[in-house]
């Protein structure tokens, strides 16, 4: 997030929704956020080299996709589907941290993440969609227009319930797993059923406030079902 505040930082200050971020608000110097982003970096692959050596070996694959998103923007469309790309590595690299092998669950997991993240930042960047296309940036809503860039997120989020479930199959889990999943899919629901291409207003309800509830209440209970 920081390289992404670093990298935006002239856009940023030309949007009035960001202006009042830190960089160009000035209250952070834009080389203390780029040091910043540099020393977590080293902290992260130092980090990972005292896991075991799959991790610190894939360490920079994850730092190269999560960085390279700041970019996409720039070229194409599909940039939030670069993000949930970056995102996604979390499951499957929690799972190598914790048993050193590839397994499916945790891909299956990954792919929730992606179609998950990739929705719901669709439903984000609906904010900046005339501003993105005054300043030749690249996104969805500023390709497709709202209408279309909500009906992808519909999709995306579609997958990632069938992913969750398949996931759930997949590992024979129990009916808690079932009623995290319940919360999940029921979030993605509700944040689709409060943006409309006519009213915007609730756009962080359904981005910040419905995706935290989801993701904390999938956690409590899966991790319930694991330990009962």
């Amino acid at each position: 997030m920081a390289f992404n505040r670093y990298l935006d930082r002239n856009f940023d200050a030309q949007n009035p929704r960001t202006a009042i971020r830190e960089i160009p608000a000035g209250i952070i110097g834009a080389s203390s956020a780029l040091r910043f982003t540099i020393l977590n970096c080293l902290l992260f692959i130092t980090a990972t080299y005292f896991i075991n050596p799959i991790c610190f070996y894939l360490s920079p694959v994850a730092l190269f996709v999560i960085l390279f998103y700041s970019y996409t923007k720039r070229f194409t469309a599909l940039c939030h589907l670069v993000l949930g790309l970056g995102l996604s590595l979390a499951p499957i690299g929690a799972y190598l941290a914790v048993t050193g092998v590839f397994a499916v669950l945790p891909v299956l997991f990954s792919f929730t993440v992606l179609f998950w993240v990739s929705g719901f930042d669709i439903i984000f960047a609906l904010q900046d969609e005339a501003f993105d296309r005054s300043q030749g940036l690249h996104s969805i809503p500023a390709a497709l227009g709202t209408a279309k860039a909500l009906r992808v997120s519909e999709l995306l989020h579609l997958l990632s319930a069938a992913c969750v479930i398949a996931a759930g199959f997949y590992g024979s889990f129990g009916w808690l797993y079932w009623v995290g999943t319940a919360g999940f899919c029921g979030m993605l629901i509700y944040q689709h059923s409060i943006v409309k291409p006519c009213d915007l207003s609730r756009v962080n309800i359904a981005f910040m406030t419905a995706n935290g509830i989801a993701s904390v209440v999938f956690a409590v209970f899966v991790i319930a079902d694991l330990l009962l």
